[in-house]
């Protein structure tokens, strides 16, 4: 089974994109985010015409929206939204299930400017991200939580330079919270196969960073005990965010056994590379 994470930057703007990633790709399920669209405005024909069922959450005005897609079936919703804040109106978090498996699409805050209340605001969601996992981790079902958390984990996820030194997704309260959150048990499945390489997922508009390959890590797929030991292979779709009109963010996929018997992909080992900070 193969389940992905796209952050699509405005689904009516990357709709074509999309519906090609899905046909080449075919993952069985997508959680989708910044989806930028009222609830309504769901493109959920073209989305079923592709051979997909759809739980989502749009938001007015038009920000943030998370989406999860099922192929061949539909999602069994379990939850809108983060416990723990009833005034959080942020279409930032949806719960389903696909084939047995628990999945959490995650958009987290991005927090910029820091310090600030945005930033207050990042920090407090994921604290209530934190112990809402802590609970799904214990369930005793497969859960992934798979999504945008905004966090770049450590040195070795981001390009060498100091443009991001006082952003919010580097900053060590957000890294600091993104450890609590694996120091549950969770398996960060990418850096789980690439344990050494560097392996980006967002490529900013700005400066030529995606012809430079100045990229950050940001999109993560976490799995709980019962679906770690289930891992098959992880990666990243890169070239997608090559296409004309792309989103800045390529999709990022797990696959995993439907039997409980994986056979891991051996990781991908290559030397580890410096982590010197340019200008």
């Amino acid at each position: 089974m193969k389940i992905a994470t796209f952050n699509i930057n405005s689904i009516r703007n990357r709709l074509p994109r999309l519906l090609e990633w899905l046909k080449v790709a075919k993952p069985d399920a997508v959680c989708l985010q910044e989806l930028r669209i009222y609830h309504e405005e769901f493109p959920i024909d073209a989305i079923r015409n592709a051979g997909y069922g759809a739980l989502w959450q749009g938001q007015k005005p038009r920000y943030n929206g998370v989406a999860i897609l099922a192929r061949g079936r539909e999602p069994v919703e379990i939850r809108r939204g983060l416990p723990g804040d009833p005034g959080d109106n942020h279409a930032r978090y949806l719960e389903a299930a696909v084939e047995g498996i628990v999945i959490g699409c995650i958009y987290a805050p991005n927090g910029n400017p820091q310090p600030g209340p945005k930033f207050d605001f990042k920090l407090a969601w994921l604290e209530r991200l934190i112990a809402h996992a802590a609970l799904l981790y214990k369930s005793g079902a497969p859960v992934v939580l798979a999504g945008d958390y905004n966090v770049v984990p450590a040195e070795a996820d981001i390009y060498p330079t100091t443009s991001y030194d006082n952003d919010a997704l580097v900053q060590p309260e957000s890294r600091a919270a993104f450890r609590r959150l694996l120091d549950q048990g969770w398996l960060d499945a990418i850096r789980a196969q690439h344990p050494t390489e560097r392996l980006y997922t967002y490529w900013d508009y700005m400066r030529k960073r995606w012809e430079r390959d100045a990229g950050l890590r940001i999109d993560h797929l976490l799995l709980n005990r019962p679906l770690a030991a289930r891992l098959a292979d992880a990666n990243v779709d890169k070239a997608v965010r090559g296409k004309p009109a792309a989103s800045d963010h390529a999709p990022v996929w797990i696959e995993v056994s439907t039997d409980g018997k994986a056979k891991r992909a051996s990781p991908r080992k290559r030397p580890r590379l410096p982590h010197c900070r340019v200008g």
